[in-house]
């Protein structure tokens, strides 16, 4: 009876049960003259996202990824600036701000990762092995 008794508190108490780990946060971009730009709307084309950000630099290049089936926006999109100054005076003008009837949020884009589950092959000075 007692070892039942404890196997109940070891199932009912607060120590049994533990919190959910917390999501870890990427640390910030390094600051970069190409931007990501997120919350646009889905009638944001790539041309207002560009004369939206020129206010604040010369926009070398702006484009709204969109999808490839309907055209729509899919949300986001990426802005590159001249220099970094530009940049972050875009970032700085527009993150937080209203285009097209949302908010937006500008930060500098991260790099992309490489493919998971894609490994390169081998890279060898050899000519492949050729059966005869």
């Amino acid at each position: 009876m007692a070892a039942l008794r404890s196997g109940f508190r070891r199932l009912f108490s607060i120590s049994a049960f533990s919190p959910p780990p917390t999501a870890a946060v990427p640390p910030p971009a390094e600051p970069s003259t190409n931007l990501f730009v997120s919350g646009l709307s889905k009638r944001t084309t790539s041309e207002g996202l560009r004369e939206a950000f020129s206010k604040f630099g010369q926009v070398v290049y702006a484009r709204v990824v969109t999808d490839r089936i309907s055209g729509y926006s899919k949300g986001f999109g990426f802005v590159r600036y001249a220099s970094l100054e530009e940049a972050a005076e875009g970032i700085k003008g527009m993150d937080g701000k209203f285009l097209d009837g949302w908010v937006i949020f500008a930060e500098y884009a991260r790099p992309r990762p490489p493919p998971s589950g894609q490994a390169s092959p081998p890279q060898t000075s050899e000519p492949p092995f050729n059966h005869q």
